[in-house]
């Protein structure tokens, strides 16, 4: 792969012309990002109650003290031995900015429908400490539209839309409020591409020349691999 070769002149002439679209595109960020902040909050009165490594865990008790909490979902159904490869290259970017979000009195957890034992395995092996649940017993990953009954047609509400939906299990994330009182809301879910501002690989990627680099893939990700996979240079 070659780029275009230019002068130094000439590359700055067209640095600072893409300065101007990446700064239109921040302040547009920006903008959305206080679109987002003013949505709506639904109030949550189901009790949900998870399987955690020590337990038995309700929603409230996620938040660990704060008043916000981050969800991802992370894709493992209850049949399957090792959770989504794509999920997991995405949690690969959770622990290190927990401590970041904790002093933002901002908690995060992920949730799957797997049991727990197969939650604890899969990250003991990859070396994850986030906090990571199971929902399996609940209702909690259909109600939040990341599991699904497909219909005769394959079909399922996915992504604020019905669609093929090709596994019974999705990914996605959500966002929770508690008040001083402990009533809990539902502020935020994102799901496909929205999810793509969490992956700093990606982020990284997108900084250069090659990119992502998947158009010639079978279909975005295919690439991708546990952590542990790859071969060590």
């Amino acid at each position: 792969m070659m780029g275009k070769i230019a002068s130094r002149e000439e590359w700055l002439k067209a640095r600072t012309s893409l300065l101007a679209a990446e700064k239109e595109f921040t302040h547009q960020r920006d903008a959305l990002s206080a679109k987002r902040r003013a949505m709506p909050w639904v109030k949550i009165d189901k009790d949900y109650v998870f399987d955690a490594p020590t337990g038995p865990v309700k929603l409230s008790d996620l938040f660990a003290g704060r008043s916000q909490l981050v969800v991802y979902h992370f894709m493992f159904a209850p049949e399957a031995e090792i959770g989504c490869k794509s999920c997991s290259f995405w949690a690969d970017h959770f622990d290190g900015a927990i401590p970041h979000l904790n002093a933002r009195d901002t908690s995060f957890v992920a949730i799957s429908r797997g049991p727990i034992e197969k939650l604890q395995r899969q990250a003991k092996r990859l070396g994850w400490k986030f906090p990571w649940v199971s929902s399996g017993k609940t209702t909690f990953n259909y109600d939040f539209a990341v599991s699904f009954e497909p219909d005769a047609n394959g079909e399922a509400l996915y992504n604020y839309e019905k669609q093929k939906v090709p596994f019974k299990d999705l990914q996605g994330v959500s966002i929770f409020v508690k008040d001083a009182d402990g009533a809990i809301y539902h502020a935020y879910s994102t799901y496909g591409r929205g999810q793509d501002i969490l992956n700093g690989a990606y982020n990284i990627l997108d900084m250069t020349p090659k990119g992502r680099d998947e158009d010639e893939l079978p279909y975005p990700m295919a690439w991708v691999k546990l952590h542990d996979e790859y071969e060590q240079a």
